[in-house]
This record gives C-alpha cells, sequence and structure tokens, in this order.
C-alpha cells in the first residue's frame, strides 16, 4: 500500500534539516538522485542564500547568508520511490507538511524566493541596534558618542543622536564611521 498517494505533480517542498548542514545535505542528495537514477522525479535541491555586506572592526566584508537556516528546497514528483530517496538523505529530519504528506510551497513564494536570492547588490548587516549606544569613530564628529535613533540598511546609513550644546541632534553617519560600545 502506498504510503505518498496524493499527486501533486511537480511541486517545490521543503525539507527540514539540521542546521548547519543545508549545504551538506544538498551536495548528498544531488549524488543520490544520480546515483539512484531519480533525475525523472527529483528536478532541482537548493539552499536558499543572500548576499549581504557585514561591517566588523571598520572593515566590509560580503558574506552569504542563509534565508532559512534548517531548511532546504526541493522540487520533485512526490512518489513512494522519490520520497524515499530524501527522507533517507542523511541530516534530511523530514518534510515540512501535516503528518506524513508534504506540503508544497507555491509558486508565487518560489518566484518571491528566487528574486530575493538573485538581488546582485548585497544588503549591509551591521551588529547595531536601534537605541544602541555607539562611539563615532570617522569624520567630523569622531570621538563623540551618540545612540541610534534608525538604520537604513539599503543605503548603508545609520541615524545617530549625539548630545551638542545641551540637546539632542540628529547625524547620519555610514556604518564605518560609528562603532558599538
Amino acid at each position: 500500500m502506498p504510503k505518498q498517494t496524493a499527486d501533486f505533480g511537480k511541486n517545490w517542498y521543503v525539507l527540514h534539516t539540521y542546521s548547519g548542514y543545508e549545504d551538506n545535505v544538498c551536495r548528498n542528495l544531488k549524488q543520490r538522485i544520480e546515483s539512484m537514477g531519480m533525475e525523472e522525479k527529483i528536478f532541482d535541491v537548493l539552499v536558499p542564500k543572500e548576499k549581504k555586506i557585514k561591517i566588523r572592526n571598520g572593515k566590509r566584508k560580503v558574506i552569504e547568508e542563509r534565508i532559512f537556516p534548517g531548511y532546504v528546497m526541493v522540487e520533485m514528483i512526490v512518489n513512494d520511490d522519490s520520497w524515499y530517496v530524501v527522507r533517507n538523505t542523511p541530516n534530511v529530519t523530514g518534510f515540512v507538511g501535516s503528518g506524513t504528506t508534504p506540503t508544497p510551497i507555491s509558486e508565487e513564494e518560489m518566484i518571491t524566493l528566487k528574486k530575493r536570492m538573485g538581488v546582485k547588490e548585497p544588503k549591509y548587516k551591521i551588529d547595531v541596534l536601534q537605541g544602541d549606544m555607539i562611539k563615532i569613530i570617522d569624520g567630523p564628529f569622531k570621538d563623540f558618542d551618540g545612540k541610534v535613533d534608525g538604520i537604513d540598511e539599503e543605503k548603508g546609513k545609520v541615524k545617530i543622536l549625539v548630545q551638542m550644546f545641551g540637546r539632542e541632534t540628529p547625524l547620519e553617519l555610514d556604518f564605518l564611521q560609528i562603532k558599538k560600545m
């Protein structure tokens, strides 16, 4: 008696994996698909990642960050054989879905995700939050202390409130001009 009776055709599904093993699962699953001849049932395996700019110690570095840590996307036709190949890949803990039947994700969600992954311009990533106390390390206000009032990750700018002339004065600075206290 087949367990996977629902035939939704070719869809994208989400696999749950151990966090940190996403690339490992992707590589292993691709090898298993090839060695077990499942190319006509399992079409693509994807670890959703996006590029971000991380600023640490005054240095800008482009990194690839997983969008959904602990998850891998797989495009497949679910039947007993394909389900078995995917489910028994090392470090795969299961499909996302109710009960034993995997739930496909919508085409719109995949289009949105692929757009997010395909963005060429990396986002800025900085280790300060709104309300954090910072020290200005560069520019005309060097050595002033301030409080983060706003963060514009798209432009890589931070709005800082600095005590000047007995009142708070807003400044807009680049991420590289500040350091968390």
